[in-house]
């Protein structure tokens, strides 16, 4: 649902962002970070904050037929426009605050045939190859593979710079251009028709009960007490 709702950038590509904007001003200057985003046409002022941050320019996909779009349409129309462009490097969040997959990234790297190095907390380029400190339940791994390659960015991997007013002046005037689906040619449909999942109902979660409290007349005996609980909901 969108009328009457305000649309702002994504949380999570705030990061995204931020981390490409560090890479560009490590490489020198002739790197460019260019926003590529499928959303309706009004998500123009969206991408202006993006590039008010320090973006170079940006790549809005907007067409009639992208609606109802699941992650796999999503991820197989974006690649194609990133494709059309060409690319060394994708920088991406971990997930959307809507849908919340967490699942696009991955989905996007599959299509176009590159690494997909995902919830890096560091990201840095060697030559023509993309090293990341990679969050796991555990810790982090050290990875590393060669570009073109995509590279996800979870919240810990930096602070998002704020755009400047002379950031937000300059974006007025960067460039956002504008695709349809008839440009990309793509070879199966997405939007809704080509969406393979289905969303049937929409519900309220059920009202929270009241809690449960008891009294244990000692640590052994309490922790009977939530081992019998959590067997009784099939928990454990």
């Amino acid at each position: 649902m969108r009328t009457g709702v305000e649309t702002v950038l994504n949380p999570f590509d705030e990061y995204a962002i931020e981390a490409a904007l560090q890479v560009k001003e490590k490489a020198g200057a002739d790197a460019t970070v260019t926003i590529v985003t499928m959303a309706p046409d009004s998500g123009k002022e969206v991408v202006r904050k993006a590039l008010a941050m320090g973006a170079d320019d940006a790549l809005l996909l907007s067409d009639a037929g992208c609606a109802g779009s699941d992650v796999w349409g999503t991820a197989y129309a974006l690649a194609a426009a990133i494709k059309k462009y060409g690319f060394d490097l994708v920088v991406t969040g971990t997930q959307s605050t809507d849908a919340g997959t967490g699942e696009l990234p991955g989905a996007l790297a599959e299509y176009l045939g590159v690494p997909g190095l995902t919830y890096a907390r560091k990201l840095e380029l060697d030559g023509t190859t993309v090293r990341v400190e990679r969050e796991t339940d555990t810790g982090y791994q050290k990875i590393s593979a060669p570009l073109p390659a995509l590279v996800s960015v979870t919240k810990s991997a930096n602070e998002p710079r704020y755009p400047s007013l002379k950031g937000i002046m300059g974006a007025k005037k960067k460039t956002i251009a504008a695709l349809t689906l008839a440009e990309l040619a793509l070879d199966r449909p997405i939007g809704g028709d080509g969406a393979k999942t289905e969303l049937i109902e929409l519900a309220d979660p059920p009202a929270r009960g009241k809690a449960r409290i008891v009294e244990a007349a000692d640590g052994a005996d309490g922790a009977r007490i939530i081992v019998e609980f959590l067997k009784e909901k099939k928990l454990i």
